[in-house]
């Protein structure tokens, strides 16, 4: 074959390669990631490296639909510092070239928390070395991924109403050694480790329509009004969004108008660990599918008429892998439908309705004029 004909081989044969990749591409159907991303929103999913590693077709899907990894746990505390002077990165560093090979963004979760702490914690850390240890975990952990996290959970759930503070905040073990302090040192700190990421509070139960949330709400606006007074880098808020399909008490203008509340303090907001409990609906699913894929539309349809959300994240993609199998469980013990995609990893209606909401053209473009405050805060119990 002559050098010319041998050149003519191969440029047809490249030549039909490209043209397989470009119409496998174009056949490629829509994602989530796709229709997010046509409104401005990142979409993305919480995952783990013991799901991600070890299952492939998971993990096939996991990236044909998401825009933005949320480690599940792989980067808090007891996963990444189980002891004073040892830090154990591997599963937290796999998820990030996970990510980085697939150009996914990736979030970071958690810097500060009551909850997932190691034991040697609560044994050797008291008031006079409080400081230090967290000061040293934030700068280890967030300069360790210095300029490759999109955000950071800072500080997660800071707030209890229940304890009955003048505030509404949790007495987590950080906040008995430290003060309320703990919060603005944790945000100082995590600025000053990784400063392009930003930085966001993050909490569950400030949805529904309750006295409960109402509360919530209400620390956490003041919370967040506290933090920027005193010019801490503080960049957004996480909505948790662990919501149930059999919850009716939703307020979508109290929703809003607590949102716009947020953003008038210059502050982002994200969706950050949105799924859809189904433990109190019937087990026909076509009923249970319709009744949570609809918690989907309305919530959604509701945040994100707030311009300044800049993404949703839900937590887990598929109903094989869920933290809601074993805390909120079906009484009948069958299987939970309570994610986008189901078991096999096929969308359901929960996934139906969120491409709806993101292909609604029903988005708020200005924001719409704030209740005065008095009368906002009027309607609910104060704590402060």
């Amino acid at each position: 074959m002559s050098k010319i004909t041998r050149r003519k081989a191969i440029y047809l044969g490249s030549t039909a390669l490209a043209a397989t990749v470009a119409a496998k591409t174009l056949a490629q159907p829509p994602t989530l990631k796709d229709y997010a991303s046509k409104k401005g929103l990142i979409y993305g999913s919480a995952g783990a490296y013991s799901k991600l590693s070890q299952d492939q077709e998971f993990a096939d899907r996991f990236i044909q639909e998401c825009a933005i990894l949320t480690p599940e746990n792989d980067l808090k505390w007891k996963h990444i510092h189980p002891q004073p002077n040892q830090y154990n990165f591997s599963r937290g560093d796999w998820l990030l070239k996970f990510a980085q090979h697939h150009r996914l963004k990736m979030r970071g979760h958690t810097l500060v928390w009551h909850s997932a702490l190691p034991n040697w914690v609560k044994e050797t850390v008291n008031s006079q070395t409080a400081e230090a240890t967290l000061r040293d975990h934030i700068n280890t952990v967030a300069g360790h991924y210095r300029g490759k996290i999109h955000s950071w959970d800072v500080v997660n759930e800071a707030i209890l109403v229940e304890n009955e503070h003048p505030l509404g905040l949790r007495k987590t073990p950080w906040f008995e050694w430290l003060g309320e302090d703990y919060i603005e040192l944790a945000f100082r700190a995590a600025a000053e480790a990784d400063p392009n990421a930003l930085l966001f509070y993050n909490d569950y139960g400030l949805d529904y329509d309750n006295n409960y949330e109402e509360k919530r709400r209400n620390a956490v606006l003041k919370l967040l009004e506290r933090l920027k007074a005193k010019g801490t880098p503080i960049h957004g808020l996480g909505l948790q969004a662990h919501l149930s399909g059999a919850n009716t008490r939703f307020n979508a203008e109290k929703l809003r108008q607590f949102l716009a509340y947020v953003a008038s303090l210059d502050l982002k907001i994200m969706v950050t660990e949105l799924d859809v409990a189904d433990q109190r609906l019937p087990y026909d699913h076509l009923e249970r599918d319709q009744r949570v894929a609809d918690v989907y539309e309305m919530y959604l349809s509701t945040v994100l008429d707030e311009p300044n959300v800049i993404g949703v994240v839900t937590w887990g993609l598929s109903d094989r892998y869920t933290w809601l199998s074993g805390f909120r469980p079906r009484e009948d013990k069958k299987p939970v439908r309570v994610l986008p995609l189901d078991q096999e990893l096929k969308p359901k209606l929960a996934w139906e309705s969120m491409v709806k909401v993101f292909q609604s053209d029903s988005f708020v473009l200005t924001k719409p004029p704030l209740i005065p405050r008095s009368r906002f805060l009027s309607s609910i119990s104060e704590i402060a």
